[in-house]
């Protein structure tokens, strides 16, 4: 499924993720997920909202450079060759190149919920909706 994903860019030091989040509880923002990366001295905090336009203003109005993207995600059995069987192998055969990932497995459903930016976002969609 098509989801929206904002990230922001921050520099890399102490206390910018402490801010991203103290604007998100002052808003009433709950997070779906979340991920960091890091390249020398800046880094991209992706997250995904119930409500990404809501999450977006409050970010922006908080004075930090934010992008929203359309991403996808699916959820596939959390089993030994799970992720290789039902995500990389099918996109990968189908030349869809994932540009990143992050994924999260819920221990008590036995799923994995996985977020990804490929560079063609319409076949991902198709080839992981039939999992």
């Amino acid at each position: 499924m098509r989801i929206k994903q904002v990230s922001v860019f921050v520099q890399n030091q102490p206390g910018r993720l402490l801010a991203i989040l103290e604007v998100m509880e002052k808003n009433g923002i709950n997070l779906r997920a979340l991920s960091i990366s890091e390249s020398g001295e800046f880094g991209i905090v992706r997250m995904i909202f119930p409500d990404a336009e809501r999450g977006m203003e409050a970010l922006r109005e908080a004075g930090f450079t934010a992008r929203m993207d359309w991403i996808v995600s699916a959820e596939i059995p959390d089993t030994p060759g799970g992720l290789l069987n039902n995500v990389v192998k099918p996109l990968s055969e189908a030349g869809v190149n994932l540009k990143y990932f992050y994924a999260a497995t819920d221990a008590i459903s036995k799923k994995t919920i996985v977020v990804l930016k490929a560079d063609d976002l319409d076949k991902a969609e198709q080839i992981l909706e039939g999992i």
